[in-house]
């Protein structure tokens, strides 16, 4: 089939299209294609495993047109780039939360959930990824930046998403092709739009620029259809249809447009299909292992460690255990269905014992200082130790590992939770960008856990061996030397232990029990440099090293009540803010239908008036 570049959509270089001669060739058949019959545009077949999908050879006639065609200087983007771009995501995981992240941000448009569920394509039975959300869709406009890299409209401080890069990354690394559907109301204007990003499409047409196909819709009211909205030409239209229906798992008008019933008056949902193969030749995501999951393929042991293990165990694993932990909050109303099953938030700081919030103040440009809490405890249960870090509300860094154990054991089981907005992620949101501020966090988490460790480790069943500096080392440190380097060291907020002790009833008070800033003070004279003193597993722990520990039983109720109101405060903060961002659209769409009624109004008084004219004029003709 021979088609010119005027009938399709092309979001790269508007001012090009229909100026490229397209191959004749056939589209792939899943399954079991026949590489032999491959057209001479690709020379070597589309792999299905997605870490071998990026090697093709180029025309080398192809490669001429790229940098000046037509005497016109401007950047082309090659089909290539969408499988290298979304080789950032290392981890299938890594993709699928870009995606729920789109639906997340959608909360201020009115979203109250996101379901990810398998599909099987109506063509070939194949499986799918269905991803869907209730937001407030995309019109023909927004769609069109969606489906461009760099394009974003999110500027909101609050919003998740940033780059405008990450629905071709994610999309493209879980599957070679993803279709979209969305609708969107506005001002009493219903759309709704389909757009095809598809890796096997281009590969297979010859393209030496990234093309969309893509088709738009508007209601009408009085014949209660959508009708096509066509900008340029019925031609471009038509053309754009006939390559949605080859090249999607839909094969009539009819059946594509059957897959907005389920979105209603708003909402997106995406269809990605083709998902890609891992290096054995299985499909990467297993949606079989677990009916309600969705796991990593090739994980044979998942099904028993989900029976006795802790989230942090399973999180790269399952999907279910990831979402859960995602975000560090979400409004009560929002859902994530998984599988049609919904995901219970889980918050790792409640997991935690012995709990403690430390803070420090780091400066950022200049002289600005911010407040960062960190929550850090022990998760003995998890085998595990380590720090989920997020941001704007999502984990970037689960259980990131600061500290190498060793022998000593020292920082073993501390897990801490922390969000320092301040510091920016990578694109792929996986990990942060390695600045100076980045290194500063890091070493401050260093600290933290080792002095948390030497404080509290006798609780979970190891000694504290301490090594005295010799009499001549002491003489050839300058002064306050143990201090020195220990400046801006994290300080306590409060603190809580877990303490039974096998005398019954029996809570001894601390007669070290001093404010905050005297027990920072007692903490730098006796960690040494920064706090490095060696710890030895024990089998019994000293009596007088746990009372030292313990706490006195009011202080424990009320800090674990202090940890409660904080976490319903920040709830509910975020919950006015919703409240007052709905109703602000409440009123906007009070004044439109206010707006709209005056206009209705006018159009009966109109009407009235010349309808008694025209029995005056009857009256008087009689």
């Amino acid at each position: 089939m021979t088609m010119s570049n005027s009938n399709i959509i092309d979001l790269c270089s508007d001012d090009e299209m229909g100026r490229s001669n397209i191959k004749k060739c056939r589209r792939e058949i899943e399954p079991g294609f026949d590489s032999a019959s491959a057209p001479s545009v690709c020379p070597t077949p589309i792999s299905r495993q997605f870490w071998k999908a990026g090697y093709y050879e180029i025309e080398q006639g192809q490669r001429c047109k790229a940098a000046n065609q037509y005497g016109k200087n401007h950047m082309r983007i090659h089909p290539m780039f969408l499988h290298s771009n979304a080789t950032s995501h290392k981890w299938a995981f890594g993709a699928m939360a870009e995606l729920l992240d789109n639906a997340v941000d959608e909360v201020q448009n009115g979203a109250t959930f996101v379901s990810i569920d398998k599909i099987s394509t109506p063509r070939y039975g194949t499986p799918a990824l269905l991803i869907r959300d209730d937001g407030g869709g995309m019109d023909p406009d927004s769609i069109r930046r969606c489906m461009s890299f760099g394009f974003s409209d999110k500027k909101s401080k609050f919003t998740i998403g940033q780059y405008g890069n990450g629905f071709k990354t994610s999309s493209m690394r879980l599957g070679a092709n993803v279709i979209v559907f969305s609708r969107h109301l506005k001002s009493r204007s219903l759309t709704q739009s389909v757009g095809l990003l598809s890796y096997t499409f281009l590969r297979w047409m010859g393209y030496n620029n990234v093309v969309v196909p893509m088709v738009d819709y508007e209601f009408n009211s009085s014949a209660r259809t959508f009708n096509p909205i066509i900008p340029h030409n019925e031609d471009q239209f038509s053309s754009n249809l006939t390559m949605l229906l080859q090249w999607s798992p839909y094969s009539t008008e009819e059946e594509l447009l059957k897959q907005f019933d389920d979105i209603g008056d708003h909402g997106t949902k995406l269809v990605i299909y083709n998902l890609w193969l891992n290096d054995d030749g299985d499909m990467e995501l297993d949606f079989d292992s677990d009916p309600k999951d969705i796991c990593i393929n090739g994980d044979k042991a998942l099904s028993r460690m989900k029976a006795n293990q802790h989230v942090a165990n399973l999180y790269q694993h399952s999907l279910r255990a990831y979402a859960s932990i995602l975000y560090r909050q979400l409004p009560q109303y929002f859902r994530i269905i998984l599988r049609g099953r919904d995901v219970e938030h889980h918050n790792i700081a409640s997991d935690l014992k012995y709990l403690q919030f430390i803070k420090y103040m780091p400066q950022i440009h200049g002289n600005m200082e911010v407040e960062i809490i960190t929550a850090i405890g022990f998760l003995k249960e998890a085998n595990t130790h380590g720090f989920n870090i997020y941001h704007r509300n999502r984990l970037i860094l689960p259980f990131w590992r600061v500290l190498r154990i060793g022998t000593n054991s020292t920082g073993r089981g501390v897990v801490g939770v922390l969000e320092p907005d301040y510091i920016q992620p990578t694109h792929n949101k996986q990990d942060f960008e390695k600045t100076s501020l980045f290194q500063k966090l890091e070493d401050r988490l260093k600290q933290m856990t080792v002095e948390y460790w030497n404080k509290h480790c006798t609780l979970i069943g190891y000694q504290q061996v301490k090594r005295c500096p010799s009499a001549t080392s002491r003489q050839q440190e300058p002064p306050y030397s143990a201090t020195q380097n220990c400046a801006d060291q994290p300080s306590l907020l409060n603190s809580g232990s877990e303490y039974k002790s096998s005398r019954a009833g029996l809570i001894k008070k601390r007669k070290d029990l001093v404010d905050p800033p005297v027990k920072l003070q007692h903490a730098k004279r006796h960690m040494g440099f920064c706090g490095t003193d060696d710890v030895q597993y024990i089998s019994e722990q000293p009596e007088n090293s746990v009372e030292d520990m313990m706490q006195v039983s009011e202080k424990i109720l009320l800090m674990q009540e202090n940890k409660k109101l904080r976490l319903r405060l920040l709830s509910l903060d975020q919950t006015v803010q919703e409240l007052n961002l709905k109703v602000q659209q409440l009123k906007d769409e009070l004044e439109n239908v206010q707006k709209h009624a005056g206009e209705l109004e006018n159009e009966l008084t109109q009407t009235l008036l010349e309808s008694y004219t025209l029995n005056k004029y009857e009256q008087h003709v009689c």
